[in-house]
């Protein structure tokens, strides 16, 4: 993820976005979507996890360009879950929530699925399969 930071003028001065903001919204987004049973950070998520700190940006890639923002997720979807409409309910709603919380223009949300879990309660111990 880019440190840049995104610079919208305003009468009053500058306002700045950085691309972590971008990544936070995104991933609280996607993740309030009926079907994913999570995000895949990757390695460095997984440490992470570990040392008890929660990644609110995990498996989200954002870049901003100008005025428009390219988002792209990683997410774990749940078994039974239909996953063309879990991936259309996960754009729809990342774009709604970037766009009416920072102003930028999302141009793409792209959704990765890399992979599918198979328990129906949280109270067991995981069981995920991943096509990396």
């Amino acid at each position: 993820m880019s440190v840049q930071e995104e610079y919208l003028p305003t009468e009053l001065g500058a306002v700045k976005i950085a691309d972590e903001v971008v990544a936070i919204i995104a991933g609280l987004a996607a993740t309030e979507i009926e079907g994913v049973a999570g995000m895949s950070g990757g390695l460095a998520g997984g440490i992470a996890g570990m040392l008890g700190k929660r990644n609110l940006s995990k498996g989200v890639k954002v870049e901003v360009s100008g005025k428009k923002a390219t988002i792209d997720l990683h997410i774990i979807v749940k078994f039974g879950a239909r996953i063309p409409d879990v991936a259309w309910n996960i754009q729809e709603s990342v774009k709604k929530a970037i766009e009416s919380m920072t102003g930028l223009e999302v141009a793409k949300v792209n959704v990765h699925v890399q992979g599918v879990n198979f328990n129906a309660s949280k109270g067991e111990d995981e069981e995920e399969v991943s096509v990396d």
